[in-house]
């Protein structure tokens, strides 16, 4: 029996966030430019994507481009977002086809201009679909998110449009870039780190954490069922004792 036919459809995690790690040292194991991960990478992400869609997972949340990697060679940032741009013209019409819904979270207006405008275009044209959302977190840091949000209700009590008193998680909550997202159940990285590098870090309060040495680009559905079938193999207490939840 494969990992898919082990699976309770009923007790689906609603939303998966993946730290897809592990393009450069799969591209270095075959001999090539880090680049060559990177494309072979985008792979992985559109038979993930449809696995999430074919068997029931409404969100799916991909780290795509940290702001630490900004700090990464020049030359291979702007092959990250050529390919970026590549990827997004050649598969709006399949996320249109198989009805998913694409979104981006992140500090999107430190990305290049034609990243932004075709970025913007995909977005409006799967607006309307509703199967799946594929969020993908751009020039993103879950630091700068926070900060953003306690700026924005700093300003709101300056304007005397709230008092301090009333700020509590959910108007917080409400100021993320993942605002109408549901925090995600699941959290699965690749290539054996074991961290989570400054990835939704107010949202993952209490995901579940799923590492497997499986380098990114060999990464695929079957992998991801197999973190689901572990997934639903836990208890999730949320500060509870066991007999609690029976």
């Amino acid at each position: 029996m494969g990992f898919k036919e082990q699976i309770d459809i009923t007790r689906l995690p609603e939303h998966i966030a993946i730290i897809m790690d592990g393009n450069g040292r799969w591209a270095k194991n075959q001999g090539k430019f880090r680049h060559f991960g990177h494309e072979s990478g985008v792979l992985s992400v559109k038979d993930i994507v449809e696995g999430c869609a074919d068997i029931g997972i409404k969100y799916l949340t991909v780290y795509a481009f940290s702001t630490e990697n900004w700090n990464r060679p020049i030359e291979e940032v702007n092959a990250l977002m050529e390919l970026l741009i590549s990827t997004i013209n050649q598969e709006t019409a399949t996320l249109n086809k198989n009805n998913i819904r694409l979104n981006a979270i992140g500090d999107i207006a430190s990305l290049p201009q034609k990243c932004i405008d075709d970025l913007h275009s995909a977005m409006e044209n799967t607006a309307k679909n509703t199967r799946c959302t594929l969020t993908l977190a751009l020039s993103y840091s879950a630091k700068w998110e926070i900060v953003n949000a306690a700026k924005k209700l700093a300003q709101k009590v300056k304007d005397q449009e709230l008092n301090i008193e009333d700020i509590n998680e959910e108007n917080f909550a409400a100021e993320l870039t993942t605002v109408n997202i549901p925090d995600p159940e699941l959290m699965i990285r690749t290539s054996g780190e074991h961290r989570v590098s400054n990835f939704l870090l107010w949202q993952i309060a209490y995901t579940e954490l799923y590492f497997t040495e499986t380098l990114w680009p060999d990464f695929r559905r079957e992998d991801l069922f197999e973190a689901i079938v572990d997934y639903q193999k836990r208890e999730r207490r949320f500060g509870k004792i066991s007999e609690q939840l029976n």
